[in-house]
């Protein structure tokens, strides 16, 4: 997209904003937040296991018949009880309830704990339809064998069933493939939090021995700072200043002088290498960079690439004798009210290694942004918004989370004399996403239309009727102001004034839906539908994309 086209409308009605990171010049503004998807705080509670009380004296005991006399060895068989079923008790009015008696009985048959009442029946009654005649020892072993027989068999298929799955989980048949996937999540999960707790532990340990005081109390906060800080860095911006001037031969070329300070994060190692990322508008512009890590150390950065969308950059260095590089937090898992720490060089080198601390204020925040400083809002920026002290300097700088893990790239504010601590991080999962692409290809590639916009409210309305002959009813969408030759747009047949109202279906209001309807909805090589307006006749085309 060539920025030196013109726009087709004046912009005596623009508003003016700056994008600067150095201590030196006013700070970057940005517009108000106009997305809320802010989730409210959430806590794991497990319902906890309630047992049913168990009380021994709650049994079943027989007593002989005072019909007839029982020998000893009869009165010993009679005491020993037959194995009761398992019930559950739950304590009611009259104490525990038996929940598994029969409807027949009222269901809830009262049951006192150490009650008297026990049952006294005698054998004679109690085996009076049982099909055996004889002697009670007879009915008895009858009895026995009607409690033992269901007994064993019972276990014995509970043992069968047992083998049975253990069988089929070993051979792969009968397992649940997506819970055997949680479960080693789970498990992987588990692993990765025991390594960093045992991290935190670690330093703890080594910043009491650096202290002296082996009773000293080190907080989480403080054992997160000292993991993080060694991978944030402080970036110098050098530009070569001077301007020839007119009628004179040009000079030597003039040292380059420093065009303003920004902050920058190690996230990757290799042998010989590296690797930083950075906001893009900390590099912008940029003849060297100089880098200058935690222990003083100063090197020179290499742009690997970077993306003006998002807003973000891969500088590259020597190894040398750098050994750490960040852990990479999850984003989307962040909870609003979770400890957020900020690190950086807010207003220059003077300050390097400067942190604050607050909390994650918001989440997936859409903040219009305007990047080409023309006044009109090009893009909106999907954030993560915190209290925690973002300063001029502190752009590209790490925000962390109580781990030392990262969570987001600090990238602006919002500066205005009635607001105060509301500050944005770029996502540390779209970074990542962000970073891969450049380290590839050195640009993030989206789909490519080929043409220059402005947005239909910017334009007097009078125009839009005597001279684009718009409906009235039309009072939202996109003009476009130029076509490149050769693109997807000119292949498509779309002009000068045409006024796109709709991509695929999808209405579009202005610029930013359509860059991001383009450039999250869309790949390259598909075709898009485009209605637009031309003479005030609404029409259709198909573009390929690139």
């Amino acid at each position: 997209m060539e920025r030196s086209k013109k726009h087709i409308i004046p912009k005596d009605r623009y508003r003016r904003k700056r994008r600067t990171f150095s201590g030196d010049e006013p700070e970057r503004k940005d517009g108000p937040d106009q997305g809320s998807s802010q989730q409210d705080n959430m806590t794991d509670e497990r319902e906890p296991v309630s047992q049913a009380p168990h009380d021994e004296d709650i049994e079943t005991q027989t007593a002989p018949s005072d019909a007839e006399e029982v020998p000893a060895t009869a009165r010993r068989r009679e005491n020993e009880q037959p194995p009761e079923t398992e019930r559950e008790y739950a304590p009611g009015e009259e104490g525990y309830r038996d929940r598994s008696a029969p409807a027949s009985m009222g269901g809830t048959a009262g049951m006192t704990t150490g009650s008297d009442d026990a049952d006294r029946t005698s054998d004679d009654e109690r085996h009076i339809n049982d099909g055996n005649g004889g002697s009670n020892g007879n009915r008895r072993r009858g009895c026995l064998g009607g409690f033992l027989l269901p007994f064993i068999a019972g276990l014995l298929g509970a043992l069968a069933m047992l083998l049975l799955f253990n069988f089929l989980n070993d051979d792969g048949s009968g397992g649940n493939g997506a819970e055997d996937g949680a479960d080693t999540e789970e498990a992987a999960d588990r692993s990765v939090s025991e390594e960093n707790e045992q991290e935190m532990e670690d330093i703890k340990g080594q910043l009491k021995e650096e202290s002296g005081n082996s009773d000293k109390v080190i907080s989480d906060t403080t054992a997160a700072i000292q993991k993080a800080k060694q991978s944030v860095v402080s970036i110098i911006n050098l530009q070569r200043m001077g301007e020839v001037v007119p009628g004179l031969q040009e000079g030597p070329e003039s040292e380059p002088e420093e065009a303003g300070t920004g902050s920058g994060v190690i996230y990757k190692l290799t042998d010989e290498h590296a690797y930083i990322v950075t906001n893009n508008h900390v590099v912008e512009g940029a003849t060297e960079l100089q880098v200058n890590l935690e222990n003083g150390d100063q090197l020179s950065g290499e742009i690997i690439g970077t993306d003006l969308w998002t807003d973000l950059a891969v500088v590259r260095v020597e190894r040398g004798n750098i050994d750490d590089a960040i852990d990479f937090g999850n984003s989307d898992q962040l909870l609003v009210g979770e400890t957020a720490i900020a690190i950086g060089s807010p207003l220059g080198q003077a300050f390097s290694g400067s942190v604050s601390r607050g909390i994650i204020s918001g989440l997936d925040r859409s903040v219009p942004v305007d990047i080409d400083t023309d006044g009109n809002y090009d893009w909106e920026a999907n954030v993560l918004q915190t209290d925690a002290a973002i300063n001029p300097g502190n752009s590209g700088g790490a925000l962390v989370d109580q781990n030392g893990d990262l969570i987001g790239i600090n990238s602006m504010k919002i500066s205005m004399p009635t607001v105060e601590g509301i500050g944005f991080a770029i996502p540390v999962n779209e970074v990542e996403q962000i970073v891969t692409q450049l380290e590839e290809n050195g640009e993030v590639q989206r789909p490519y239309l080929g043409v220059l916009l402005q947005d239909l409210y910017t334009v007097p309305a009078e125009v839009l009727v005597n001279e684009m002959n718009l409906p009235d009813d039309v009072n939202s969408g996109v003009i476009i102001s130029n076509v490149e030759e050769g693109t997807p747009a000119d292949a498509a047949g779309l002009e000068a004034l045409d006024v796109v109202v709709s991509l695929d279906g999808n209405e579009v209001q202005n610029m930013m839906e359509l860059r991001k309807y383009l450039y999250y909805e869309k790949e390259q090589g598909e075709e898009m539908q485009i209605e637009y307006y031309r003479d005030g006749q609404l029409q259709q085309t198909t573009a390929t994309l690139e």
